[in-house]
């Protein structure tokens, strides 16, 4: 499912006009990137939640060459599943 599938889904779930449902689709990412760029919780109970998370430098092994690459230290965003997704999924 892509963005433009996403927005007629809702409006037509919702009974909203598909520029409304892309503005509300729009200004949920907006926020959501907001709150994950201040390194704070996204939470959707049922569905699932992102958070921000630190990945420490490693070493890792070039797989052409062998040779050893240091790859920086990072801030990562991380999806935990919530169960009732987790359920319908399996």
């Amino acid at each position: 499912m892509n963005k433009a599938i996403l927005v007629d889904a809702i409006a037509q779930r919702t009974k909203l006009s598909k520029t409304d449902s892309r503005k509300a689709l729009e200004a949920f990412l907006h926020e959501s990137t907001r709150a994950l760029a201040r390194k704070q919780r996204v939470a959707l109970v049922g569905f699932g939640s992102f958070s921000v998370v630190k990945r420490k430098a490693r070493i890792v092994h070039n797989p052409q060459n062998g040779q050893p690459v240091q790859i920086k230290a990072r801030w990562v965003v991380k999806f935990h599943t919530g169960a009732a997704l987790a359920s319908k999924v399996n």
